[in-house]
């Protein structure tokens, strides 16, 4: 049996390293204005790109190069040059979106498997054939697509690749395909520099042409003004269905400019969730309290499972994003020695610790602190907050920039939180 490849995004190279460490098969990622993603692909280098590939062969894991935007004629030389170099630097697949970056990327790099961007909006069997013909191994495929249709396509072209997004962040557009951005601010979505305008409150207006008059449309408290907002995709409670259709490949999380955290809690998440269908021990619920742990718009199951037409809970019409049961407190540094603060930290406070699944957390105390085990959990205890330079902390705030040594060695980019209650929810984020 080929188990399904779970896909995490990879907004830089500490990201890529937390989604492989807590349970990604794979990562994608890119350098440059030719990524979809603009922000993240700043900060990406050529040489931390490479060094990202690197670690993830090491680990027996792929990394995919995004190279899915929309290059004008003036980019053209530019843009061979670029599928040159990032070739060169040994990526296992290119993902890109149009027939003529399909067509020339296969030309430049044909040792280099080839995979077409959601954004080409692939529905049906008939698209599927054709960019397969061209080269394409795998489709990712539109995010309006039914479950139904892949196993059509699958059925079609056995061969063919099939991966659709499971989680993250929704488009008001068709697949993506928006150019609000690019009318209200200049910023060109289909460029990769969105400006998620369709997150915004708006108001409503009635106009009269032929007396000139306008009125404002008056709103019931509560409804809200968020016309445009989609909530979050999450299908974990549904990966049962998906992976029992047989028709998919890999399944695709969102978010290269969301938080490292984001990075961990989804991957471990949608691990647990691969990992229990296969040994037969599905719990939706242990998949969602970690994602509720995190900021979100509200969650919909979108159309995978369900036709557009079929339900009408997709908008989030009260608010642009909430916060999630958990407010992170710190995370170990790569060595796992040390602890960086990013939310007020105090001896005695009992810390959650969240770690990659298959690492295992040992109870301990000395005299920097203890560990202990409650209802399942890791909670992580600090008697004393000393800084790598021996300061003595009575508290440390999101701004120390402080290592503070931690009791015990930590798996690697290890998270502590804690619940977060109105107070937090209500303080300033940094």
């Amino acid at each position: 049996m080929n188990r399904v490849e779970l896909l995490s995004p990879a907004g830089n190279l500490e990201k890529l390293k937390i989604a492989l460490d807590f349970g990604a098969d794979a990562v994608y990622g890119g350098v440059s204005h030719f990524s979809l993603r603009i922000r993240s692909g700043k900060e990406f280098t050529m040489e931390s790109f490479k060094e990202g590939i690197d670690y993830a062969h090491e680990h027996g894991k792929k990394v995919y190069t995004t190279i899915n935007g929309f290059p004008f004629n003036s980019q053209i030389n530019l843009l061979k040059k670029h599928i040159e170099a990032i070739a060169d630097l040994g990526p296992d697949a290119i993902i890109v979106a149009t027939p003529g970056v399909l067509k020339l990327a296969h030309e430049i790099a044909p040792h280099i498997d080839l995979h077409l961007s959601t954004q080409a909006n692939v529905m049906n069997v008939l698209d599927a054939q054709i960019y397969h013909d061209m080269g394409a191994k795998r489709i990712i495929a539109a995010r309006e697509i039914s479950l139904k249709d892949l196993q059509e396509i699958k059925k079609e072209l056995p061969t063919l690749e099939l991966e659709v997004f499971v989680h993250g962040s929704m488009c008001f557009a068709y697949s993506g395909r928006c150019l609000i951005s690019t009318l209200q601010s200049g910023r060109v979505p289909n460029r990769g520099s969105c400006a998620n305008d369709c997150r915004f409150p708006y108001e409503l207006y009635a106009a009269n042409p032929e007396t000139g008059t306008l009125f404002r449309l008056e709103e019931d408290p509560g409804i809200g003004t968020y016309i445009m907002n989609s909530k979050d995709l999450n299908l974990a409670s549904h990966m049962k269905e998906i992976l029992d259709s047989g028709c998919v490949d890999s399944v695709k999380i969102e978010g290269r400019t969301k938080t490292s955290y984001y990075a961990a809690t989804t991957a471990k998440a949608y691990r647990m969730a691969i990992d229990d269908y296969y040994s037969n021990t599905f719990a939706s619920e242990r998949y969602q309290e970690e994602l509720e742990s995190m900021q979100n718009r509200g969650f919909t199951d979108a159309y995978l499972i369900n036709r557009p037409f079929e339900k009408h809970d997709g908008q989030s019409l009260d608010f642009t994003m909430q916060m999630g049961t958990h407010q992170v407190t710190g995370m170990a540094t790569q060595s796992g020695d040390y602890y960086l603060c990013k939310y007020t930290t105090r001896p005695g406070e009992r810390l959650e610790i969240m770690a990659p699944s298959d690492r295992v957390i040992e109870e301990m105390e000395n005299e920097y602190g203890s560990i202990v085990k409650e209802g399942g959990k890791s909670y992580l205890i600090f008697k004393v907050l000393e800084a790598e330079n021996k300061k003595i902390w009575e508290e440390v705030h999101s701004g120390n920039v402080n290592p503070i040594k931690l009791p015990v060695k930590l798996p690697p980019y290890t998270f502590f939180r804690i619940e977060a209650t109105d107070e937090i929810n209500q303080a300033p984020k940094i």
